[in-house]
């Protein structure tokens, strides 16, 4: 008992040091728009459902569950109001591994599906649903001939900005900020001008070290600080990142 407190003090610690040397400041408040597109990152049991497969939690996980519930309200607030919302879900076939990753939310599983808080996205007229095969979602939704799905949803509803909540804060929801970004950089995403991560809509896994040096291969994932890490990274590469939301 003494050892964890031990650690949780300079676990503690060491991100507040972090947050200081390389702080990640939010932008102003984002005020919701119509021509603001939401992205629903990988909302599925195989990432946030506890128990739900290989990379789920073992355990209830407050940041999973806070993100769950803001994509959710998110969801909501865009349906009601009849804007577009767009959604990833990571699926994979059981031929197809994803390395370094164990088999995850594998086609059939239960796992690439959304969590039952969102299972009613399905349905609803406003949300285009993407699998996707990797764990960037852009990439993912290229089509054989060259099309973009995600470019094309862009077009469609004429979306200026773009607000991403999910999972991982630090995979695929900075993989898809960053390819994004660069994808607008260059023009392919018209008329995209900003891409908005909700931080308080975002979260990622915890890979505690004590228990990552018992598993081959595993790296040591603290979530607290690689959410930080996450949200820096992506405000580095050209992303607003902000902690609350404002309708219009």
């Amino acid at each position: 008992m003494g050892s964890e407190g031990t650690y949780d003090d300079a676990g503690a610690a060491a991100i507040d040091l972090l947050r200081t040397a390389a702080p990640v400041r939010p932008d102003a408040d984002h005020l919701l728009t119509t021509r603001t597109g939401l992205v629903i990152v990988d909302v599925v049991n195989g990432f946030c459902t506890v128990g739900a497969g290989n990379l789920a939690p073992v355990t209830p996980n407050k940041q999973i569950e806070k993100m769950v519930e803001e994509a959710g309200r998110l969801a909501k607030v865009f349906c009601d109001r009849n804007w577009p919302v767009f959604a990833f879900l990571d699926t994979h076939y059981p031929d197809k591994p994803e390395p370094p990753f164990p088999p995850h939310c594998i086609i059939g599983s239960g796992e690439e599906n959304f969590v039952p808080a969102l299972e009613w996205l399905e349905n609803d007229p406003n949300v285009t649903i993407r699998r996707k095969d990797c764990i960037d979602g852009y990439l993912a939704s290229f089509e054989k001939d060259g099309s973009n799905v995600f470019g094309d949803w862009i077009a469609k509803f004429q979306i200026q900005t773009v607000l991403v909540v999910g999972i991982c804060t630090d995979y695929c929801v900075l993989d898809f900020a960053s390819s994004t970004l660069a994808a607008r950089n260059i023009g392919r995403v018209p008329p995209l001008q900003d891409v908005v991560i909700y931080s308080e809509g975002c979260a990622t896994f915890d890979l505690p070290v004590e228990v990552a040096i018992n598993i081959k291969g595993a790296l040591a994932h603290p979530q607290d600080l690689m959410h930080h890490m996450g949200l820096y990274m992506a405000k580095s590469r050209g992303a607003k990142i902000v902690d609350r939301i404002i309708l219009e």
